[in-house]
């Protein structure tokens, strides 16, 4: 099943949000599912980039995109640590009912890990991570 993601950032200057499209291995019936699957296709295409650690070429429209958010790279991951995948999924798990991010399917907002959704082939999903406002209260 495919299904489309926007991620975006409350906050950031400039709001450049493409469709990603995710190959999911079955339709989730639950936030909590869902949140599972999609952490894990983030995970194995980082560690797919990971292994392939062979810089190419930057075009110029990649430059220039990456001037814009303020950093220019080859997207090479020099570390050696490996991800843990079961440590990634609970974090996000935490994030969300923390409420660092909301998720919505369409219009429609997630609210509870255990809610139960509906997903067809081609809907678009939203994960809008928010940002703390740093500063004093006087």
């Amino acid at each position: 099943m495919t299904v489309n993601v926007n991620i975006k950032q409350i906050g950031q200057r400039k709001q450049r949000v493409a469709p990603i499209p995710f190959e999911l291995s079955q339709a989730p019936q639950t936030v909590r599912e869902l949140i599972t699957m999609t952490v894990t296709v983030c995970v194995k295409e980082y560690e797919k980039r990971r292994q392939d650690s062979t810089p190419r070429p930057l075009t110029t429209q990649q430059i220039t995109d990456m001037s814009d958010v303020g950093k220019i790279a080859f997207g090479i991951n020099y570390g050696e640590k490996e991800p843990d995948l079961q440590k990634a999924i609970e974090n996000a798990l935490q994030a969300f009912e923390d409420g660092i991010y909301r998720v919505f399917i369409g219009d429609k907002e997630l609210s509870s890990p255990d809610e139960k959704i509906k997903i067809s082939e081609g809907d678009t999903l939203t994960f809008i991570r928010l940002t703390l406002l740093a500063g004093r209260m006087y």
